[in-house]
């Protein structure tokens, strides 16, 4: 049984920073292209970053790129999301996921950038 179980969600003033983390089972990990996702309450799941199997290849969508940093670990099954530089337009609820359509994503975890 595919789980993803996002986690690292929080409040944090504009500027701050979060990491986020997203422990993989029921899947050979290392297999997967990994993606974040995130989607306001209202609108869209919004494709943030994703980081190729092997973590060679990373994209970002343009407004997170230069702030954000995915990153994997295939040893412990776990995706991160390093989040710097946090502005309240990255308030959301954020998901790990298979792809960047936000397939087989978690429960989320809530980040919420405010003063």
């Amino acid at each position: 049984q595919v789980q993803l179980v996002e986690s690292g969600g929080g409040l944090v003033q504009p500027g701050g920073s979060l990491r986020l983390s997203c422990a993989a089972s029921g899947f050979t990990f290392s297999y997967y292209t990994m993606s974040w996702v995130r989607q306001v309450p209202g609108k869209g799941l919004d494709w943030v970053a994703d980081i190729s199997s092997g973590g060679a290849s990373r994209n970002y969508a343009d407004s997170v790129k230069g702030r954000f940093t995915i990153s994997r670990d295939n040893a412990k099954n776990t995706l991160h999301l390093l989040m710097n530089s946090l502005k309240p337009e990255d308030t959301a609820v954020y998901y790990c996921a298979r792809n960047r359509q936000g397939g087989g994503r978690g429960q989320g975890t809530q980040v919420t950038v405010s003063p």
